[in-house]
């Protein structure tokens, strides 16, 4: 089902429906196609289905889906499509898609929760980066510790 909220479109599906929508444009080419990927990465596998998520936002560059060990009342995580190791990369590489990275996270928490939120980008293992797969945590749904 795709929903329409200022200039982005949203996709929200449930896990079952990965293996169809979730790799296919709205012309029937596949999402994955042509783009950066890793073989070994988590991350790359939950946006190609292989792994399962409980997805809660997707379009032709951007997957956001729900942690499954939670930091948060509503702890979401967001990702480019294409692999970049980290944010600092990303916004080297293209930050046209950092920049719409952000914009999804701000649309997501304007239609679920108020407005209110926290985006983390852990950089390097030293900060706490474990996927070096860019990705941005959107933590809300509750006033958050400071």
């Amino acid at each position: 089902m795709w929903r329409k909220s200022g200039n982005i479109n949203t996709m929200v599906l449930s896990t079952h429906e990965c293996g169809t929508h979730a790799r296919e444009h709205h012309d029937g080419n596949m999402i994955r196609k042509g783009t950066m990927k890793d073989e070994n990465c988590i991350f790359c596998k939950i946006i190609d289905c292989e792994i399962p998520s409980e997805k809660v936002y997707e379009d032709q560059t951007t997957y956001a889906f729900k942690d499954i060990n939670p930091q948060a009342k509503v702890h979401i995580i967001i990702v480019p499509r294409n692999h970049y190791e980290n944010v600092a990369q990303l916004a080297k590489a293209d930050p046209k898609q950092l920049a719409h990275m952000v914009q999804v996270a701000q649309q997501l928490a304007d239609e679920e929760f108020h407005g209110a939120y926290r985006l983390v980008f852990n950089t390097g293992e030293d900060a706490g980066q474990t996927v070096f797969h860019v990705h941005g945590h959107i933590l809300t749904g509750e006033k958050l510790d400071e």
